[in-house]
């Protein structure tokens, strides 16, 4: 680059021989004494080194020529001051280019270094060569860095030392010398030619701006150094990086034309800052929707607390993704657990909320909570309030005590969003969750809607792979995930880890694969779309114990289950996180759909069911259910006894109130129990007789009664004991025998033969 050809900027001084006018005594300003009248300089016609030159009697202890001329200085241009110079008479000087510095109020650069490396003449009639180098930008081999407030200079020599001495003078050449520092037609410019210092204590902000606006396109240098950032940075251009950034945590740095992780990791020289510093920006930016991780790795020795990082809000509605990469846990006590306990006080008027705990300052948002006694799987800290001794939950409590011991404990989690209050339409996607046994993987935000997490690697979290703490969970979706459990050999009833929770309504959770988890998913609200999945329990134990795969802790649930690969684990139904959990008039267990899935079990105990359901107070019953069109099957070891049941060990289901049930179109293999509802069979009595009964116990899912007789068709005639075709028809009682799960038909007199029956135990 030469800005004398690019720009046509005119460098260059006149010849001494044009006159002595223009050439300042003094510093070169305007006003100053020149050498057309000094007394002690003439002009020399017929040198022999020099042609016209300038000779000058030294009479001060530094003599100065400046050029009155202004001289620009621009960013990105490096000039050389050269002279020629040789002693005449008298005592030896010393030599140096010198200059005076300019601002855009034409006052004097302060601080700017204004004199070149000096020369002693060393003898008579010898020609010494001075020059020196001028820049704003501080590089190596810049002898007067002048920095980014400089615009122009004047431009010469001095005269050092003794005075008595004369000394001849040849014009005075000023060049543009880019070229040196730049190679011709550069793609990039360099933070440094505007005046960045790179010394970890000046602010370069300015330098940077400069240089961006400078670019025009191209790439922004940051050379070697360590720049401060004293403030809020957006660099418009690609910038690449050789030096690294400090910024203060509320500052945030926006690279709009290389938004990834590689970039803001060689911005601050470590990946843990870049990952925070771009999560910054990405919520303090409209540019890009997602920050790009380029597959990297982050290796984290604690939680990544998000909403701290991003500092400046803890509530964002627009989406936002991170994606493409990998996020780990390496080897530290930054994972430990938080556990505190503490006495509580609970009350159904507000179930949601314990009273007179102490500590509570010291008890984390997002905490699990436990106790002996009636809380619910997945219930966490949701809020507090220190003064008044509360903690507030993200589940009701079940009636426990009124007064008990509960635990508190906080899993510590790779990315925690628990900060923001309210956060909509985050995305993660592509990532890897490296947890390795040390840490749990996601924790959403304490409110917010629809946080999507599709196409993620959990993978050995030691706790949780993604948990809601309250309400972040509305809406939100997973889709396409695979959870990969660190207890892979531990035998299924032994397992503490669960892959995720849901509070409120409305999750799809779609085509994800989950190995050997004690649950995949704690379902505690309704509205639940779970599709698609593959999530695998069992172990190698032999008759071996199953936990339950996804576990819904309401009764009426408005959820479909389709789809599913339901392996080696079950369906448990149960209203854990209800404070009157007695049949109080609400709906009951109701509002479910479990169509079209595999079931298998291999080498369980034959008590194992594949559907649970657990009532945790009295009189409810069964108010809408659809299990249609599954695949059941029982793979080595004994055949198991039933599909369905009722766990009874805190109260019993009432069958006599069985409404709108359906359960047909199911395939059974390894299973003992066909259970049917409605089911139609063939009754055939051999001997007349005027009743016939049929126990219905065989067939009737969930323990449930034989309530209605909806058809009787004769399979040929229906004869009397003289053998002569009987042709009334009969009527049927139901309710009767053992578990009242018998059906009588009542003919109008003795009669055998063979009818198709069809009964079911619910009612419209």
């Amino acid at each position: 680059m030469n800005k004398v050809i690019t720009d046509g900027l005119v460098l260059m001084p006149p010849e001494f021989s044009e006159g002595l006018g223009v050439w300042s005594r003094e510093d070169g300003t305007p006003g100053t004494d020149t050498y057309a009248t000094a007394p002690n300089a003439a002009l020399v016609t017929a040198d022999p080194d020099f042609g016209t030159c300038l000779e000058i009697l030294k009479t001060e202890s530094v003599t100065r020529v400046r050029f009155m001329g202004e001289t620009p200085m621009l960013p990105g241009m490096y000039l050389r001051i050269t002279a020629r110079v040789k002693a005449m008479a008298g005592t030896l000087p010393g030599a140096r280019v010198g200059a005076w510095a300019g601002d855009a109020s034409n006052n004097n650069v302060s601080g700017a270094p204004q004199t070149g490396p000096s020369t002693t003449l060393t003898d008579y009639g010898d020609v010494e060569t001075i020059s020196a180098i001028v820049g704003l930008g501080d590089r190596g081999g810049v002898d007067m860095a002048w920095g980014e407030t400089a615009v122009y200079g004047h431009f010469g020599i001095d005269l050092t030392g003794p005075n008595g001495g004369t000394i001849r003078v040849e014009s005075i050449r000023v060049e543009d010398i880019t070229h040196v520092f730049h190679r011709k037609l550069m793609d990039w410019v360099d933070v440094k030619d505007f005046g960045a210092i790179g010394d970890g204590t000046t602010d370069d902000r300015a330098a940077f701006l400069a240089a961006d606006a400078a670019a025009a396109g191209r790439e922004v240098l940051i050379s070697e150094g360590t720049f401060r950032i004293g403030g809020n940075l957006t660099m418009n251009s690609p910038v690449r990086f050789q030096g690294t950034l400090v910024m203060a945590d509320t500052d945030r740095l926006a690279l709009t034309k290389n938004f990834d992780l590689k970039a803001y990791a060689e911005a601050f020289g470590d990946d843990v800052q870049g990952l925070k510093k771009g999560l910054q920006t990405l919520f303090n930016q409209s540019d890009h929707e997602a920050f790009d991780m380029g597959g990297r790795r982050v290796l984290l020795t604690e939680p990544l607390d998000v909403q701290a990082a991003v500092d400046n809000k803890n509530t964002f509605a627009n989406r936002r993704v991170l994606r493409n990469g990998q996020i780990a846990a390496a080897d530290s006590t930054g994972w430990d657990d938080d556990v505190w306990t503490s006495s509580g006080t609970w009350n159904v008027s507000n179930p949601s909320e314990l009273s007179n705990v102490s500590n509570v300052a010291n008890i984390e948002i997002g905490s699990l909570v436990t106790a002996p006694q009636k809380v619910g799987r997945e219930v966490y800290v949701s809020g507090k309030n220190v003064a008044a001794g509360k903690v507030f939950l993200s589940s009701p409590l079940n009636v426990p005590p009124q007064t008990q011991t509960y635990e508190f404990r906080r899993f510590k989690y790779l990315l925690d969003f628990i900060g923001f209050e309210n956060l909509q339409r985050f995305v993660v996607s592509n990532v890897e969750f490296l947890c390795s046994g040390r840490s749990s993987a996601l924790m959403l935000p304490i409110n917010g809607l629809v946080f999507q997490i599709q196409d993620c690697f959990f993978t050995g979290p030691k706790d949780r792979g993604i948990t809601s703490a309250d309400s972040g969970c509305q809406g939100m979706q997973i889709d396409r995930c695979q959870f990969l459990s660190n207890e892979q050999a531990a035998l299924a009833q032994n397992r503490v880890t669960i892959c995720l929770n849901v509070n409120r309504n409305d999750p799809k959770i779609r085509n994800n694969r989950a190995v050997r988890f004690k649950h995949f998913a704690v379902l505690g609200g309704s509205g639940n779309m779970i599709i698609g999945n593959h999530y695998f329990q069992g172990d190698t134990a032999t008759d071996g114990l199953r936990t339950a795969g996804i576990v819904l802790t309401n009764t009426n649930v408005k959820s479909t289950i389709t789809g599913n690969y339901i392996d080696n684990n079950f369906l448990e139904w149960v209203n854990e996180h209800d404070p009157a959990p007695e049949m109080q008039g609400e709906l009951s267990f109701g509002g479910l759909t479990i169509n079209g899935n595999i079931f298998t079990s291999n080498g369980a105990a034959p008590w194992i069911k594949f559907i649970v359901i657990k009532p945790m107070g009295p009189n409810h019953y069964i108010n809408g259910l659809s299990i249609c069109d599954n695949v059941f099957k029982q793979l080595n070891g004994q055949a198991l006894e039933s599909v369905d049941g009722v766990d009874e060990s805190v109260a019993e289901l009432d069958t006599s109130r069985t409404r709108s049930f359906l359960m047909q179109g199911n395939t059974f293999h390894g299973i003992i129990k066909d259970s049917q509802n409605p089911i139609t069979m063939e009754m055939t009595e051999n001997t007349a007789m005027q009743v016939w009964e049929q126990d219905l116990r065989g067939w009737l899912p969930f323990e449930g009664e034989a309530r209605v007789v909806s058809g009787v068709v004769p399979e040929g005639a229906i004869r009397n004991a003289s053998n002569v075709a009987v042709y009334t028809m009969p009527f049927a009682t139901t309710r009767h025998g053992v578990g009242r799960g018998s059906i009588r038909l009542n003919w109008s007199q003795p009669v055998r033969g063979s009818v198709q029956l069809t009964a079911r135990s619910d009612t419209p």
